[in-house]
């Protein structure tokens, strides 16, 4: 069967950057290696490919202590060694202490299936190296059953990083690369409209002033970020908290109603009162 051209969903707004440039990675038959700031949709991208194109979704979410190996199988020495010491007759087949990974798993897969690799980066360095040879070929060996496992279709693999560490130039050479961009203001909308439908634009319009007020703020620690912006919205029409409380003027004399949700550490809370101290320093100057 072939897959149908990504053109993102109802749930989720993807650039025409990003549609091509899913569907340039299906078309090459190479993972799809997705990176941008944190809350920019990008392990729900897997997601949202599988739900579009009609595909099994098989997770792996990466560890600090994740090992290439575990994608394709682990050998469970202490089940086999406890068994014998219980006299079990399943200790005669090793077969039985095999478990398989989240790879052996896309592989086997009746219909072709979008593996998701969520934040490569959290893992060791060579980690990725380690599984160049089974993501090129398709195919990897189980030694201790003397098996040869290959992929019955090549999945489509999605993988993301956070940027938390560079990865392999090797490992680079096989992937198409995307960088998810944030959201500029139009695109916002677009996102705000299909969680909130029929939000009062007034509302809107102030809101997304304050919150890329914030954003553009230099020195902060942790920009807020898109699924930040949904909790505040949510958080503001909870508390029926009106346009005119989020407007400019009314922003010099406090930081935003229920910032807590924007602001995620006491730094740049401590950043944004100050600037708002001397916003309100100046104007009563002038």
């Amino acid at each position: 069967m072939t897959d149908r051209k990504f053109k993102g969903t109802n749930t989720y707004i993807a650039t025409d950057d990003l549609k091509m440039a899913v569907n340039a990675a299906v078309t090459l038959e190479r993972p799809i290696l997705i990176k941008g700031e944190p809350g920019t949709g990008k392990t729900q991208l897997a997601f949202e490919i599988a739900g579009a194109l009609g595909r099994p979704l098989i997770e792996w979410h990466i560890k600090s202590t994740t090992k290439a190996q575990q994608g394709l199988y682990d050998y469970d020495a202490v089940a086999r060694l406890r068994d014998s010491q219980l006299g079990d007759d399943r200790v005669n087949d090793i077969a039985n202490y095999i478990v398989r990974g989240k790879i052996w798993e896309a592989f086997e897969s009746d219909v072709r299936p979008v593996l998701l690799i969520d934040e490569i980066d959290k893992a060791d360095i060579e980690f990725p190296n380690d599984l160049l040879r089974e993501l090129d070929r398709m195919e990897f060996y189980v030694y201790e059953t003397k098996q040869l496992i290959i992929a019955n279709q090549r999945p489509i693999i999605v993988i993301t990083s956070n940027n938390e560490k560079e990865l392999p130039d090797a490992f680079l050479r096989r992937c198409f690369f995307h960088y998810i961009k944030f959201p500029d203001q139009k695109t916002m909308e677009q996102i705000v409209e299909v969680h909130y439908p029929g939000l009062k634009k007034t509302l809107l319009k102030e809101a997304l002033a304050a919150f890329y007020k914030i954003r553009d703020v230099p020195g902060l620690k942790k920009k807020p970020s898109t699924s930040e912006l949904l909790d505040w919205i949510k958080l503001l029409l909870a508390e029926d908290i009106s346009p005119e409380a989020l407007r400019a003027e009314d922003r010099r004399k406090a930081i935003p109603p229920l910032y807590g949700a924007l602001l995620k550490n006491e730094q740049d809370v401590h950043l944004f009162e100050q600037l708002v101290f001397l916003d309100r320093r100046n104007t009563s100057r002038q």
